[in-house]
């Protein structure tokens, strides 16, 4: 009797809870529409300087909404920076790897919130498109995760595919392959499938034509839905190796980089224009980031690029835009992070938090242009690699600069002899002035940040979850030079030995 008034008081609670929530939900709930591109850089986009590539779209959409200057993603490379968005955890937290592939054995839990998931409890309309790389099969694809569909590559596009995927009876087989290779296991480098919800539907995808089709599919979702509230997650295959685009983007002219960027930034200009022809832009928040910084094309100003954790690779070109909530034409330079979309989005749709523990702040104050609004986050830590914290105009790292991978960009100038690294982002947005033994005060305070930062993540690790495979599914592993009897094909660009010369063996 007294278990059963237990569960019947902890239902009343949660139900209050719910509602609570829901009543102090932005009225009317947004439509969510999260875009995330593959490996672009800061220096990418017109909107933060650049000249080369073109990306009006974007540059629009920047004089529409608000440019973020300062915003963080969880890691600098692919799946532990997903982890993160979508959970609003630090993915160490999860116990998730930086980078899956098709062999890996582990995928997110299930049992995690995401963001769908949180938006479904507020009656949430849900579709992933494009990559997930959260892990490729059951019970870690989109559908378990709360994705009411799935439609796109399931994780980078330089893998290869695993056998144990269920392919669909409609499967449509391309470049030559049949149905009797690839049920013996037919594998190659760069060569991918799509699904629809847990089925290969095309195999090997036509990388060509990826960033169209994601688009295409994105729409047709935004027309149906048109009437009920959505989220739409979109996240870009491109602009990740091996860069392709389709036809109307071959410029033979101009870097496969500069093309690809180009399509994406049509892209995000195609979706915009369907939001306004539908009649919902007034109730429509679009957010546009990135997953880590650039492979191929520019994080300049800043430091690094992609698997640095140096500002070039975790800080990410970002606009945030809904007309007459958003002010158009602003920036915010206050720190803000992919952790924070979870409780922003939750406070926006009155949809239910997680009860276990979340690492992302409210930023709603941030994008609606509150004044005097300042970032949540004190210091924001970052376990990635060696590490990093960010508080305020600080960047601290606890380790000595030149060590490394982190060392790569140093050839051109000598690097600090101090044990730690502190830079002045504001005044020194390169991060290339070592101020460390100047202000020990701050590196103190940044250092106990990270050590216990460090300590609470160990102390609370939550697991992730087996990959179910069928019982004679053959071997996932990477292929090997031999097994490469179906090549790719590639659009014509004379420049494309040039692209991908540029950055050999990148994630």
């Amino acid at each position: 009797m007294h278990r059963h008034l237990c569960t019947i008081l902890m239902a009343l609670a949660t139900l209050f809870a719910a509602q609570h929530q829901t009543a102090n939900a932005v009225e009317p709930r947004p439509n969510v529409v999260l875009i995330f591109i593959d490996d672009m850089g800061y220096g990418d986009v017109g909107f933060n300087g650049a000249t080369v590539p073109k990306t009006p779209h974007l540059d629009q959409m920047a004089a529409e909404g608000m440019k973020f200057t300062d915003f963080y993603v969880g890691c600098a490379v692919c799946s532990g920076s997903r982890t993160a968005l979508l959970t609003g955890c630090h993915y160490q937290r999860l116990s998730m790897a930086p980078v899956l592939f098709p062999n890996s054995k582990q995928g997110l839990h299930p049992d995690e919130v995401t963001l769908a998931d949180m938006l479904k409890t507020a009656n949430y309309h849900t579709a992933c498109i494009g990559k997930w790389h959260l892990g490729h099969l059951p019970p870690c694809l989109p559908t378990y995760q709360g994705f009411d569909l799935y439609w796109g590559i399931p994780y980078s596009n330089d893998m290869w595919i695993d056998p144990a995927n269920k392919l669909a009876a409609d499967i449509n087989l391309r470049n030559g392959v049949t149905l009797d290779q690839l049920k013996a296991g037919h594998k190659q480098k760069n060569v991918v499938p799509i699904l629809r919800n847990e089925e290969v539907v095309e195999y090997p995808a036509d990388q060509n034509t990826i960033t169209k089709r994601y688009t295409e599919e994105a729409i047709r979702f935004i027309t149906e839905k048109r009437d009920q509230p959505f989220f739409l997650y979109l996240p870009h295959t491109m602009v990740h190796l091996p860069l392709a685009v389709s036809e109307a983007f071959n410029n033979p002219e101009k870097e496969l980089i500069t093309n690809a960027i180009e399509e994406v930034d049509w892209s995000v200009g195609e979706v915009l224009k369907a939001i306004k022809s539908a009649g919902i832009a007034n109730n429509t928040l679009v957010i546009f980031t990135s997953d880590n910084g650039a492979a191929v094309g520019s994080s300049l100003p800043l430091r690094g690029r992609k698997a640095s954790v140096y500002d070039g690779g975790i800080r990410e070109p970002t606009l945030m835009w809904w007309p007459g909530k958003i002010p158009a034409g602003t920036v915010c330079s206050e720190v803000a992070a992919s952790i924070d979309m979870m409780p922003t989005l939750a406070s926006l749709s009155g949809g239910t938090l997680p009860t276990r523990k979340i690492d992302g702040k409210n930023i709603w104050s941030l994008m609606n242009g509150t004044p005097e609004a300042k970032s949540p986050h004190d210091a924001y830590v970052l376990l990635h690699g060696p590490g990093t914290v960010r508080s305020g105009k600080w960047k601290f790292y606890p380790w000595k600069e030149g060590q490394g991978k982190q060392a790569r960009d140093t050839a051109k100038w000598e690097p600090s002899k101090l044990p730690v690294q502190l830079y002045d982002t504001v005044a020194d947005i390169g991060e290339r002035t070592n101020l460390a033994d100047q202000h020990p005060e701050i590196v103190e305070k940044l250092q106990l940040a990270y050590d216990q930062h460090l300590a609470e993540i160990n102390a609370n690790k939550r697991p992730t979850a087996d990959l179910i495979r069928p019982a004679k599914a053959l071997s996932p592993e990477r292929p090997t030079a031999a097994g490469n009897k179906q090549p790719a094909k590639q659009p014509n660009n004379k420049n494309r030995a040039k692209t991908k010369a540029a950055l050999p063996g990148k994630l």
